[in-house]
Protein backbone atom coordinates (compact mmCIF):
# COMPACT_ATOMS: atom_id res chain seq x y z
CA UNK A 1 0.00 0.00 0.00
CA UNK A 2 1.29 3.91 -0.94
CA UNK A 3 0.97 6.50 1.52
CA UNK A 4 -0.37 9.80 1.22
CA UNK A 5 2.65 12.45 1.48
CA UNK A 6 1.62 16.64 0.75
CA UNK A 7 3.14 17.25 -2.84
CA UNK A 8 5.72 19.13 -2.99
CA UNK A 9 6.45 21.69 -5.57
CA UNK A 10 6.65 20.24 -9.21
CA UNK A 11 6.04 21.07 -13.03
CA UNK A 12 4.29 18.13 -13.74
CA UNK A 13 0.75 18.21 -12.56
CA UNK A 14 -1.69 16.51 -14.26
CA UNK A 15 -3.83 18.97 -15.99
CA UNK A 16 -2.32 22.56 -16.87
CA UNK A 17 -6.32 23.99 -18.47
CA UNK A 18 -6.68 27.63 -19.51
CA UNK A 19 -3.45 28.16 -21.90
CA UNK A 20 -5.61 29.85 -24.03
CA UNK A 21 -6.29 33.99 -24.54
CA UNK A 22 -3.17 35.10 -23.87
CA UNK A 23 -0.93 37.23 -25.79
CA UNK A 24 2.26 36.79 -23.87
CA UNK A 25 4.27 33.29 -24.31
CA UNK A 26 5.81 33.16 -21.54
CA UNK A 27 5.65 29.73 -19.71
CA UNK A 28 4.44 31.45 -16.21
CA UNK A 29 1.67 33.04 -18.49
CA UNK A 30 0.54 29.20 -19.97
CA UNK A 31 -1.76 28.74 -16.43
CA UNK A 32 -4.99 30.50 -15.12
CA UNK A 33 -4.29 33.06 -12.46
CA UNK A 34 -6.45 33.97 -9.36
CA UNK A 35 -6.04 37.44 -8.83
CA UNK A 36 -6.05 38.75 -4.96
CA UNK A 37 -7.14 42.21 -4.43
CA UNK A 38 -9.16 44.48 -2.00
CA UNK A 39 -8.25 47.60 0.06
CA UNK A 40 -4.65 46.95 2.69
CA UNK A 41 -5.15 45.00 5.53
CA UNK A 42 -8.37 43.35 4.70
CA UNK A 43 -6.61 39.83 4.67
CA UNK A 44 -5.11 38.75 1.41
CA UNK A 45 -1.80 37.39 2.17
CA UNK A 46 -3.41 35.82 5.10
CA UNK A 47 -5.79 34.21 3.26
CA UNK A 48 -3.28 33.04 0.90
CA UNK A 49 -0.78 31.74 3.42
CA UNK A 50 -3.34 29.72 5.30
CA UNK A 51 -4.95 28.10 1.94
CA UNK A 52 -1.88 27.71 0.36
CA UNK A 53 0.69 27.07 2.37
CA UNK A 54 -0.66 25.68 5.65
CA UNK A 55 -0.07 28.73 7.75
CA UNK A 56 -1.99 28.44 11.19
CA UNK A 57 -4.34 31.44 11.37
CA UNK A 58 -2.83 32.71 14.31
CA UNK A 59 1.04 33.65 12.91
CA UNK A 60 -1.03 35.71 10.02
CA UNK A 61 -0.99 37.97 12.72
CA UNK A 62 2.88 38.45 11.79
CA UNK A 63 2.42 39.19 8.56
CA UNK A 64 3.93 42.29 7.08
CA UNK A 65 1.84 44.64 4.48
CA UNK A 66 2.26 43.89 0.82
CA UNK A 67 3.80 46.15 -0.89
CA UNK A 68 4.28 44.65 -4.28
CA UNK A 69 2.12 42.06 -6.14
CA UNK A 70 3.24 38.64 -5.10
CA UNK A 71 2.99 36.34 -7.76
CA UNK A 72 2.92 32.57 -6.35
CA UNK A 73 2.68 29.81 -8.43
CA UNK A 74 0.95 26.48 -7.13
CA UNK A 75 1.39 23.29 -8.66
CA UNK A 76 -0.90 20.89 -8.01
CA UNK A 77 -3.42 18.43 -10.08
CA UNK A 78 -3.71 21.37 -12.24
CA UNK A 79 -0.80 24.39 -12.41
CA UNK A 80 -2.14 27.94 -11.21
CA UNK A 81 -1.01 31.62 -10.12
CA UNK A 82 -1.99 33.18 -7.20
CA UNK A 83 -0.95 37.19 -7.46
CA UNK A 84 -1.48 38.65 -4.38
CA UNK A 85 -1.79 42.60 -5.04
CA UNK A 86 -1.00 45.76 -2.84
CA UNK A 87 -4.37 47.49 -1.22
CA UNK A 88 -2.42 50.62 -2.59
CA UNK A 89 -1.85 49.85 -5.91
CA UNK A 90 -3.67 51.91 -8.96
CA UNK A 91 -3.21 49.08 -11.34
CA UNK A 92 -5.85 51.43 -13.93
CA UNK A 93 -2.47 53.97 -14.07
CA UNK A 94 -0.76 53.88 -17.73
CA UNK A 95 1.97 52.20 -16.69
CA UNK A 96 0.16 49.33 -15.81
CA UNK A 97 -0.36 47.16 -18.73
CA UNK A 98 -4.19 45.77 -18.17
CA UNK A 99 -3.59 42.84 -20.28
CA UNK A 100 -0.29 41.52 -18.45
CA UNK A 101 -2.43 41.41 -15.08
CA UNK A 102 -5.68 40.53 -16.24
CA UNK A 103 -5.29 38.58 -20.08
CA UNK A 104 -4.73 35.27 -18.04
CA UNK A 105 -8.01 33.19 -17.95
CA UNK A 106 -8.98 32.95 -14.33
CA UNK A 107 -10.79 34.42 -11.00
CA UNK A 108 -10.48 37.87 -9.63
CA UNK A 109 -10.96 37.60 -6.12
CA UNK A 110 -11.82 40.66 -4.03
CA UNK A 111 -11.56 40.38 -0.32
CA UNK A 112 -13.79 42.99 1.41
CA UNK A 113 -12.81 43.27 5.56
CA UNK A 114 -16.09 42.87 7.01
CA UNK A 115 -15.04 44.29 10.27
CA UNK A 116 -14.31 47.37 8.83
CA UNK A 117 -15.98 50.27 6.82
CA UNK A 118 -16.18 48.98 3.33
CA UNK A 119 -18.08 51.57 1.25
CA UNK A 120 -14.58 52.48 -0.72
CA UNK A 121 -13.79 48.69 -0.91
CA UNK A 122 -17.34 48.38 -2.40
CA UNK A 123 -16.59 51.61 -4.80
CA UNK A 124 -13.35 50.34 -5.68
CA UNK A 125 -14.81 47.04 -6.50
CA UNK A 126 -17.19 48.59 -8.78
CA UNK A 127 -14.87 50.35 -10.54
CA UNK A 128 -12.52 47.28 -11.24
CA UNK A 129 -15.18 45.22 -12.45
CA UNK A 130 -16.86 47.67 -15.06
CA UNK A 131 -12.89 48.42 -16.62
CA UNK A 132 -12.63 44.44 -16.73
CA UNK A 133 -15.82 43.65 -17.95
CA UNK A 134 -15.05 46.47 -20.96
CA UNK A 135 -12.15 44.14 -22.47
CA UNK A 136 -12.06 40.46 -20.33
CA UNK A 137 -15.65 39.76 -19.68
CA UNK A 138 -14.84 36.10 -19.58
CA UNK A 139 -12.65 36.60 -16.28
CA UNK A 140 -14.79 35.09 -12.88
CA UNK A 141 -15.43 37.92 -10.63
CA UNK A 142 -15.14 36.28 -6.78
CA UNK A 143 -16.09 38.53 -3.94
CA UNK A 144 -14.60 37.03 -0.27
CA UNK A 145 -16.85 39.02 2.65
CA UNK A 146 -14.12 38.60 4.91
CA UNK A 147 -13.28 38.01 8.69
CA UNK A 148 -16.61 37.34 9.47
CA UNK A 149 -15.50 35.49 12.25
CA UNK A 150 -15.35 38.67 14.42
CA UNK A 151 -19.19 39.31 14.07
CA UNK A 152 -22.27 38.32 15.76
CA UNK A 153 -24.48 35.88 13.63
CA UNK A 154 -27.19 38.47 12.88
CA UNK A 155 -24.84 41.06 12.52
CA UNK A 156 -22.99 38.97 9.87
CA UNK A 157 -26.01 38.39 7.87
CA UNK A 158 -26.80 42.03 7.67
CA UNK A 159 -23.39 43.16 6.50
CA UNK A 160 -23.37 40.42 4.08
CA UNK A 161 -26.89 42.08 2.42
CA UNK A 162 -25.54 45.48 2.75
CA UNK A 163 -22.76 45.01 1.27
CA UNK A 164 -24.25 42.87 -1.50
CA UNK A 165 -27.07 45.53 -2.28
CA UNK A 166 -24.19 47.95 -2.63
CA UNK A 167 -22.61 46.32 -4.88
CA UNK A 168 -25.23 45.69 -6.77
CA UNK A 169 -27.03 49.04 -7.05
CA UNK A 170 -24.25 51.07 -7.87
CA UNK A 171 -23.04 48.46 -10.54
CA UNK A 172 -26.84 48.49 -12.00
CA UNK A 173 -26.93 52.27 -11.68
CA UNK A 174 -23.68 52.16 -14.20
CA UNK A 175 -25.82 50.54 -16.72
CA UNK A 176 -24.37 46.55 -15.67
CA UNK A 177 -27.28 44.84 -14.69
CA UNK A 178 -27.49 41.32 -13.43
CA UNK A 179 -23.78 40.97 -12.84
CA UNK A 180 -21.78 37.94 -13.05
CA UNK A 181 -20.15 38.29 -9.65
CA UNK A 182 -20.29 35.51 -6.72
CA UNK A 183 -20.61 36.33 -3.03
CA UNK A 184 -18.82 34.43 0.00
CA UNK A 185 -18.40 34.82 3.70
CA UNK A 186 -15.17 33.66 4.82
CA UNK A 187 -12.92 33.21 7.69
CA UNK A 188 -9.33 31.90 8.21
CA UNK A 189 -10.33 31.05 11.46
CA UNK A 190 -12.51 28.22 10.09
CA UNK A 191 -13.03 25.84 7.13
CA UNK A 192 -15.40 28.73 4.91
CA UNK A 193 -12.33 30.11 2.74
CA UNK A 194 -11.28 26.48 1.90
CA UNK A 195 -15.05 26.28 0.92
CA UNK A 196 -14.78 29.58 -1.32
CA UNK A 197 -11.82 28.88 -2.66
CA UNK A 198 -12.89 25.01 -3.47
CA UNK A 199 -16.03 27.18 -5.36
CA UNK A 200 -13.42 29.31 -7.23
CA UNK A 201 -11.46 26.91 -8.27
CA UNK A 202 -14.16 24.52 -9.87
CA UNK A 203 -14.72 27.17 -12.05
CA UNK A 204 -11.95 26.89 -14.33
CA UNK A 205 -12.05 22.75 -14.03
CA UNK A 206 -13.45 22.11 -17.89
CA UNK A 207 -15.65 19.26 -17.48
CA UNK A 208 -16.66 19.53 -13.93
CA UNK A 209 -20.12 18.12 -14.95
CA UNK A 210 -18.76 15.20 -15.33
CA UNK A 211 -16.37 14.79 -12.86
CA UNK A 212 -19.79 15.26 -10.63
CA UNK A 213 -21.74 12.85 -12.43
CA UNK A 214 -18.96 10.66 -11.76
CA UNK A 215 -18.83 11.06 -8.08
CA UNK A 216 -22.87 10.53 -8.05
CA UNK A 217 -22.98 7.70 -9.76
CA UNK A 218 -20.13 6.30 -7.42
CA UNK A 219 -22.04 7.80 -4.31
CA UNK A 220 -25.57 5.93 -5.43
CA UNK A 221 -23.63 2.36 -6.37
CA UNK A 222 -21.56 2.89 -2.70
CA UNK A 223 -24.57 4.63 -0.81
CA UNK A 224 -22.23 7.32 0.49
CA UNK A 225 -23.64 10.41 2.43
CA UNK A 226 -21.25 12.51 0.91
CA UNK A 227 -18.44 12.30 -1.11
CA UNK A 228 -15.16 14.98 -1.92
CA UNK A 229 -12.74 14.90 -4.68
CA UNK A 230 -9.53 16.58 -2.62
CA UNK A 231 -6.03 18.09 -3.63
CA UNK A 232 -4.52 17.09 -0.90
CA UNK A 233 -1.90 20.11 -1.18
CA UNK A 234 -4.24 22.80 0.09
CA UNK A 235 -7.28 20.73 0.74
CA UNK A 236 -9.69 22.39 -1.45
CA UNK A 237 -12.21 20.28 -2.93
CA UNK A 238 -12.20 20.03 -6.96
CA UNK A 239 -15.59 18.30 -7.77
CA UNK A 240 -18.21 16.71 -5.03
CA UNK A 241 -21.13 14.64 -5.80
CA UNK A 242 -24.50 17.42 -6.46
CA UNK A 243 -26.21 16.74 -2.89
CA UNK A 244 -26.58 19.34 -0.48
CA UNK A 245 -23.33 20.60 1.39
CA UNK A 246 -22.98 19.76 5.39
CA UNK A 247 -20.13 21.86 6.55
CA UNK A 248 -19.85 19.10 9.64
CA UNK A 249 -19.58 16.75 6.98
CA UNK A 250 -16.90 19.04 4.65
CA UNK A 251 -14.92 19.61 8.05
CA UNK A 252 -15.09 15.97 9.07
CA UNK A 253 -13.60 14.86 5.79
CA UNK A 254 -10.94 17.48 5.50
CA UNK A 255 -9.47 16.72 8.94
CA UNK A 256 -8.73 13.02 7.83
CA UNK A 257 -7.09 14.40 5.18
CA UNK A 258 -4.79 15.92 8.02
CA UNK A 259 -4.44 12.63 9.97
CA UNK A 260 -3.54 10.53 6.78
CA UNK A 261 -1.03 12.33 5.79
CA UNK A 262 0.74 12.96 9.91
CA UNK A 263 0.46 9.03 10.20
CA UNK A 264 2.02 8.78 6.61
CA UNK A 265 4.77 10.92 7.12
CA UNK A 266 5.64 8.82 10.36
CA UNK A 267 5.38 5.34 8.79
CA UNK A 268 6.05 5.62 5.35
CA UNK A 269 9.88 5.33 5.52
CA UNK A 270 11.74 3.17 3.26
CA UNK A 271 13.53 0.24 5.20
CA UNK A 272 16.63 -1.54 3.86
CA UNK A 273 15.33 -4.73 4.83
CA UNK A 274 11.32 -4.41 3.53
CA UNK A 275 10.92 -6.33 0.83
CA UNK A 276 7.40 -6.33 -1.28
CA UNK A 277 5.11 -9.48 -0.76
CA UNK A 278 3.86 -9.91 -3.80
CA UNK A 279 1.89 -6.93 -6.12
CA UNK A 280 1.09 -3.59 -4.49
CA UNK A 281 -1.25 -0.90 -4.29
CA UNK A 282 0.58 1.97 -4.89
CA UNK A 283 -2.27 4.27 -3.77
CA UNK A 284 -3.06 5.04 -0.12
CA UNK A 285 -6.57 3.75 1.06
CA UNK A 286 -7.71 4.04 4.57
CA UNK A 287 -10.75 3.87 5.92
CA UNK A 288 -12.16 4.79 10.17
CA UNK A 289 -15.25 4.04 11.73
CA UNK A 290 -16.62 6.53 14.31
CA UNK A 291 -18.54 5.98 17.27
CA UNK A 292 -22.29 6.03 15.81
CA UNK A 293 -21.19 3.75 13.43
CA UNK A 294 -20.16 6.48 10.79
CA UNK A 295 -17.72 5.39 8.44
CA UNK A 296 -15.31 7.80 6.85
CA UNK A 297 -13.38 6.17 3.56
CA UNK A 298 -10.05 7.81 1.86
CA UNK A 299 -8.64 6.52 -0.94
CA UNK A 300 -5.72 8.17 -2.54
CA UNK A 301 -6.29 8.89 -6.79
CA UNK A 302 -2.71 10.07 -8.05
CA UNK A 303 -0.28 12.37 -6.17
CA UNK A 304 -2.36 15.27 -5.96
CA UNK A 305 -6.12 14.22 -5.69
CA UNK A 306 -7.86 11.61 -2.82
CA UNK A 307 -11.47 11.07 -2.73
CA UNK A 308 -12.97 10.93 0.92
CA UNK A 309 -16.65 9.98 0.98
CA UNK A 310 -19.13 9.17 4.32
CA UNK A 311 -21.11 6.59 4.96
CA UNK A 312 -23.88 6.14 7.77
CA UNK A 313 -24.73 2.52 7.41
CA UNK A 314 -24.26 0.01 10.20
CA UNK A 315 -23.10 -2.87 7.83
CA UNK A 316 -20.41 -0.10 5.66
CA UNK A 317 -17.81 -2.09 7.07
CA UNK A 318 -18.75 -5.28 6.08
CA UNK A 319 -19.20 -3.68 2.47
CA UNK A 320 -15.78 -2.51 2.35
CA UNK A 321 -14.25 -4.72 -0.67
CA UNK A 322 -16.79 -3.86 -2.93
CA UNK A 323 -16.50 -0.25 -1.90
CA UNK A 324 -13.18 -0.27 -3.16
CA UNK A 325 -13.42 -2.02 -6.32
CA UNK A 326 -15.85 0.66 -6.86
CA UNK A 327 -13.59 3.48 -5.98
CA UNK A 328 -10.91 1.73 -8.40
CA UNK A 329 -13.18 1.88 -11.12
CA UNK A 330 -14.27 5.43 -10.49
CA UNK A 331 -10.09 6.08 -10.60
CA UNK A 332 -9.76 4.54 -13.89
CA UNK A 333 -12.75 6.79 -14.92
CA UNK A 334 -10.89 9.42 -13.71
CA UNK A 335 -7.55 8.77 -15.59
CA UNK A 336 -9.53 8.78 -18.59
CA UNK A 337 -11.03 12.14 -18.10
CA UNK A 338 -7.63 13.52 -17.16
CA UNK A 339 -6.28 11.98 -20.49
CA UNK A 340 -8.78 14.01 -22.89
CA UNK A 341 -6.95 16.72 -22.89
CA UNK A 342 -8.53 19.95 -20.61
CA UNK A 343 -6.46 22.08 -21.90
CA UNK A 344 -7.65 21.48 -25.70
CA UNK A 345 -11.47 21.55 -25.12
CA UNK A 346 -10.66 24.95 -23.01
CA UNK A 347 -9.15 26.46 -26.00
CA UNK A 348 -11.75 25.70 -28.01
CA UNK A 349 -14.68 27.12 -25.85
CA UNK A 350 -12.90 29.97 -25.31
CA UNK A 351 -12.22 30.54 -29.04
CA UNK A 352 -15.96 30.25 -29.39
CA UNK A 353 -16.93 33.29 -26.83
CA UNK A 354 -14.35 35.05 -28.61
CA UNK A 355 -16.33 34.82 -31.63
CA UNK A 356 -19.23 35.82 -30.62
CA UNK A 357 -18.34 39.01 -28.68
Amino acid sequence: MGFLKTPQTSNQALVAPGKAGQSNSKTQDLKPRLLLMGLRRSGKSSIASVVFHKMPPNETLFLESTTRIQKDSIHSFMDFQVWDFPGQLEYFEPSFDLEDIFGSLGALVWVIDAQDDYLDSVARLNRTILTVQQYYPNINIEVFIHKVDGLSDEYRGDTFQDIVQHISDELSDAGYENAPVHYYMTSIYDYSVFEAFSKVIQKLIPNLSTLENLINTLGDNCGFEKTYLFDVLSKIYIASDTRPIDMACYEMCSDYIDVIVDVSELYSWDHPDRKPKGDQIQEAESHVVLHDETMIHLMEMNKYLCLVSVLRHPEAKEKKGLIDMNCRTFQDALQDVFTRGWDQDKDQEIESQRDHV
